[in-house]
């Protein structure tokens, strides 16, 4: 049996909008309209997982005057990422036909 946690963890991954936050979290910190600028989603969906990556502890914030400037946990989620790109780059070239097919 898979315990919660794990679930949560990879959960919060699986979703594309957190991961090209991720993503845009680890080239540098940024507030939340420089997220919805750059990825071109609504302040509302930006927010909403922000949160979700916040609780998990993927990323932190820091309050910077009414702004929240929210960071990559580089300690932990930077590697991982890096590690994952790695894998994808060697190993997943062909992993695009599988989302064609039902597993």
């Amino acid at each position: 049996m898979i315990k919660t946690p794990y679930k949560l963890f990879f959960g919060t991954l699986s979703n594309e909008i957190r991961l090209k936050i991720l993503h845009a979290l680890a080239e540098k910190p940024k507030n939340v309209t420089q997220l919805t600028n750059e990825l071109g989603f609504d302040q509302t969906t930006v927010s909403k997982n922000l949160k979700r990556l916040a609780t998990c502890q993927f990323i932190t914030n820091k309050k910077i005057g009414k702004h929240s400037i929210y960071s990559l946990n580089k300690k932990t989620i930077l590697p991982l990422l890096k590690l994952i790109d790695r894998h994808v780059d060697k190993y997943c070239k062909n992993c695009e036909l599988l989302l064609n097919e039902r597993i």
